[in-house]
């Protein structure tokens, strides 16, 4: 009677068993910070988050119109359409400051994300 079957087949389980577990922790640690947008300004204007953790911004824009959270440090560009809410991922941080702006009103409507 050879084992060789039974222990692969148990490999494989135990191996998808650990992946689907560190994908849930990851999903877990996750920071979540709101953040709103109205008459061309984001409120807070500074927002922080702990390094190398993901962070998820739940954006509200309150303004009828449409605007783009951009931030070119960060790597995320999400236009959000008027009075609607947005999600917006962003990966594990080193620690620093973090410039996002609204590209269609980039001298006014700026922000930061400060990650320590």
């Amino acid at each position: 009677m050879s084992f060789s079957p039974l222990l692969s087949k148990l490999t494989l389980c135990a191996a998808i068993a650990l992946v689907s577990a560190t994908g849930t922790a990851q999903a877990q640690s996750a920071t979540e910070i709101q953040l709103s947008y109205k008459d061309k300004k984001f409120d807070p204007a500074e927002i922080s988050a702990p390094a190398n953790a993901p962070i998820v911004i739940k954006l509200k824009n309150l303004d009828s119109k449409a605007m783009e959270f951009e931030s070119k440090t960060l790597k995320v560009e999400k236009v959000v359409a008027g009075s609607s809410d947005a999600t917006i991922n962003v990966r594990a941080q080193k620690p620093g400051r973090y410039e996002f702006f609204d590209e269609y009103n980039e001298k006014v409507a700026r922000g930061a994300l400060v990650v320590k």
